[in-house]
């Protein structure tokens, strides 16, 4: 397959070019998001993908693999770890108050998710994923629920090390009511999300859960 070679062109086509490149993947990531929520990943192919995005197959192979890799990047666009979001906030007495931090960090979260692109790609991570011969897309969620199982985890066993959470509530058990919650938090907002604003009501229920959770 044919390459350019941007170091050969002149500075203003390269520029051009590289300006389409990137258009290009943007344009094939938002057609993903749109032909995978309506088909589901095992029914979607890379032709309804391709053609979605008005460009040729080999386009998109320029920039995808597969529809492997083509699902890892939509997810990747919109994916930020939780660790990013507390980092985001620029607060180091958060350090000592890990409770504080898991609040904070689930607040920024919601503003992250509550846009179009995210709404799509988690409504395809929870409701239209299905396992094919090419790949296992469950293998993706997966990753993403351990990573977030995890800071939770290490969250609340400093919490208890410092003696901040809850008498009697051990970092195992905060870990699943916190992660049972939030998803299902998640789950009612995309399945009717006219019905439950996430930005309205989610800080509340976050904030009431930690409160719960913190040592009186």
């Amino acid at each position: 397959m044919n390459t350019i070679n941007l170091r050969r062109l002149p500075a203003t086509m390269a520029r051009r070019t590289k300006a389409e490149a990137a258009a290009t993947r943007e344009a094939l990531l938002d057609a993903a998001e749109e032909v995978f929520l309506e088909r589901g990943v095992a029914n979607a192919s890379l032709d309804q993908i391709s053609r979605r995005a008005g460009v040729t197959r080999g386009a998109l192979y320029w920039h995808f693999r597969n529809k492997g890799d083509l699902f890892r990047a939509m997810i990747d666009r919109v994916r930020m770890p939780f660790e990013d979001l507390i980092a985001a906030l620029d607060d180091p007495s958060l350090e000592e108050r890990p409770l504080e931090a898991l609040r904070l960090g689930c607040h920024a979260g919601i503003l992250h998710l509550d846009t179009p692109h995210h709404r799509r790609v988690h409504s395809i991570l929870l409701h239209h994923c299905e396992r094919t011969t090419e790949f296992d897309p469950l293998e993706v969620k997966d990753e993403i629920t351990d990573e977030c199982r995890e800071v939770f985890l290490r969250h609340f066993r400093e919490a208890q090390a410092r003696e901040q959470l809850r008498e009697g509530l051990a970092p195992e058990q905060a870990t699943q009511l916190f992660h049972f919650t939030l998803s299902g938090q998640f789950w009612e907002w995309l399945r009717a999300p006219d019905n439950y604003s996430l930005r309205d009501e989610g800080p509340q229920l976050i904030d009431t859960l930690i409160a719960l959770m913190h040592r009186a």
